[in-house]
């Protein structure tokens, strides 16, 4: 398998963005780090290593995200791999509690963001017949709960939809999608929780090199196959 590919990460600053962008870059990729801030983004291009393109953006940002793609392609030449990993949730999940701002703004970014992102790779997809799509949705993707919540809950069932349709739609040209469903994992997303999370329930998490593993495993498949989904959880269940 070629090392000298281009991959495409959004949410890259923290948590499962930064496992796999680490895990990327001891792979001899090329990496395109994708993200709100600057600041958390050097932090990842530092903890991997190597030369990283850092590019401010939001998934929510379509003219941006063209941008980003169009300065990736004048770096690099192309992007082989996009990895749809931004994503957020909010203090208030539930379906009585929720106002609809919020309800927008979960979908906006988890879902909406991830099929922004693949629109402004889909074109050198299409050009290169060939690409490799990796969404990082949940566990609750597969089934919806409170903890999660209403809106994170549907954006991440959406996920496994958008893996499904790309395959259905693009196979045929070259262009694969994988959907990775994560049990709990330790990143900062589990300090926004209604909640506070013990730090036994964390010791308990997965942690993102594991998630990290995975993609690179799908990453490294012979482009003849396609992984659509793959489900991911702790040895441990914790409760409290």
């Amino acid at each position: 398998m070629n090392s000298d590919r281009t991959a495409l990460i959004t949410g890259a600053g923290t948590g499962i963005g930064r496992g796999i962008a680490v895990a990327f870059a001891a792979e001899g990729m090329n990496l395109a780090l994708v993200g709100r801030t600057r600041q958390t983004l050097e932090e990842t291009a530092r903890a991997c290593g190597s030369d990283a393109l850092i590019l401010e953006a939001s998934v929510e940002d379509r003219d941006r995200l063209a941008q980003v793609v169009s300065e990736i392609e004048g770096q690099y030449g192309s992007v082989e791999i996009l990895v749809n990993n931004a994503g957020m949730n909010t203090k208030r999940r539930s379906l009585r509690d929720m106002p609809p701002d919020e309800w927008d703004r979960v979908i906006n970014v988890n879902l909406t963001g991830a099929y922004n992102a693949f629109k402004a790779v889909l074109p050198g997809f299409l050009q290169a017949r060939d690409g490799l799509v990796i969404n990082i949705s949940s566990m609750a993707g597969k089934r919806a709960g409170t903890v999660g919540g209403v809106a994170y809950s549907a954006s991440k069932f959406g996920m496994g939809s958008l893996t499904q349709s790309i395959n259905a739609e693009f196979r045929e040209e070259g262009i694969r999608a994988t959907c990775i469903y994560p049990g709990e994992v330790d990143t900062p997303i589990l300090d926004h929780r209604p909640t506070p999370v013990s730090a036994e329930k964390r010791a308990a998490a997965l942690q993102p090199e594991d998630i990290a593993a995975a993609v690179v495993m799908v990453a490294n498949l012979h482009d003849r196959a396609i992984i659509e989904e793959m489900t991911i959880f702790p040895c441990r269940v914790v409760t409290a």
